[in-house]
């Protein structure tokens, strides 16, 4: 497996795990009962064949699960193991003898045991320390303590704050580029610094997600409010991308390959716009940022109301670039095949309405 797919299917676990364990769930409950009698509890989230050899002693119980179960069975000296659907308490009370060669910074016994048995079964293991009054959670060997929602929800917050400020400016950058293109002005600059900020918005709305699984019921309308603040982020991401990615000479590349460039940069890397410019496909030099550029007309088609994604593709194909497109006659646009009269129309006063309010907000 590639280090990034590896990566995104660890995340993937991470999240599916935390959800699992979200405020609002039976699971959680059971466990804060857990830390609220004083009694600590190690638990395995799941039961198949790498998990059975690791079991010694204890009981066979294959009852249904609940919170007050998970509590009372707590009170044994010994682990948990739940079925992988947390529907079922299948063995209790039993000694965990995970391969002691898998290393681990761990230093209390249960913390130990719970991260090599996460590493070596590929299921999430809970502790629950009893002296340490905290609930952690490992879930291929990577640690996540579980905080109280109002400590989690305080962090979301602030995020929250952050991100509308970024997406306000990622709006005025936009509007920019839009009059500028309009005007056949646009530079690598400009396409470069919509990009850093449309990749900002989306890491800072990746990073309010994580908190959105972490609070599970509680963070119903911070799930809310980010849907709202990052609604159309990801297809304007695409358009630019489709819109300005050099798709020949030296430097041609293909708009997944731009994309996923823009997502390896580190955060250092996004602040500086010729490394953006770089991962788009352009030269990183830093003259290069004031060379002209001229967009295919993706991104202000997608604007125009009712136009279908097969249409623009044959617009786009047949002009060739957006300048073209603007000055295209009703006629002009319907030689494209599926533009009748009527879609030519409303192409071309979608167009024109387009160019005259995005000039109207750059000057007035």
């Amino acid at each position: 497996m590639a280090p990034i797919d590896r990566a995104a299917a660890a995340d993937k676990l991470m999240r599916a795990s935390l959800s699992a364990v979200a405020p609002g769930t039976a699971l959680r409950d059971g466990l804060e009962r857990v830390l609220r009698g004083n009694t600590g509890g190690l638990i395995v989230l799941g039961m198949d064949r790498t998990v059975e050899p690791l079991c010694s002693g204890g009981f066979v119980l294959d009852v249904e699960f609940s919170a007050t179960r998970l509590r009372e069975l707590c009170k044994l000296d010994g682990a948990l193991v739940l079925d992988k659907d947390i529907t079922k308490i299948v063995r209790a009370g039993v000694q965990l003898v995970p391969d002691a060669s898998i290393p681990t910074e761990e230093t209390g016994t249960r913390h130990r045991t719970a991260q090599r048995v996460s590493i070596q079964t590929g299921f999430p293991v809970v502790s629950v320390s009893q002296s340490m009054r905290l609930i952690a959670l490992y879930v291929d060997g990577q640690r996540r303590v579980l905080e109280d929602s109002a400590a989690i929800l305080s962090r979301a917050n602030q995020a929250l704050a952050t991100l509308e400020r970024y997406k306000l400016r990622l709006d005025e950058v936009a509007g920019t580029l839009s009059a500028l293109e309009i005007e056949d002005l646009v530079t690598v600059r400009d396409v470069s610094a919509v990009a850093q900020r449309l990749e900002m918005v989306r890491r800072i709305a990746t990073e309010i997600a994580e908190y959105v699984v972490e609070l599970g019921t509680d963070g119903r309308l911070l799930s809310l409010q980010l849907d709202e603040l990052i609604a159309g982020v990801e297809p304007e991401r695409e358009l630019v991308a489709r819109d300005y990615v050099p798709q020949s000479g030296k430097r041609a590349r293909t708009v997944g390959t731009a994309l996923t460039d823009l997502d390896r940069l580190t955060h250092s890397e996004l602040l500086e716009l010729p490394t953006v410019a770089r991962a788009l496909g352009y030269s990183g030099a830093p003259e290069t940022l004031d060379s002209a550029v001229s967009p295919r007309g993706f991104r202000l088609l997608a604007k125009v109301p009712r136009l279908p994604n097969t249409v623009i593709e044959r617009l786009v194909e047949h002009f060739g670039g957006l300048q073209k497109l603007l000055a295209a006659s009703v006629d002009d646009l319907q030689m494209v095949e599926g533009v009748g009269e009527a879609r030519a129309r409303s192409v071309r006063e979608g167009l024109s309405r387009l160019a005259e309010s995005s000039i109207l907000e750059r000057y007035v």
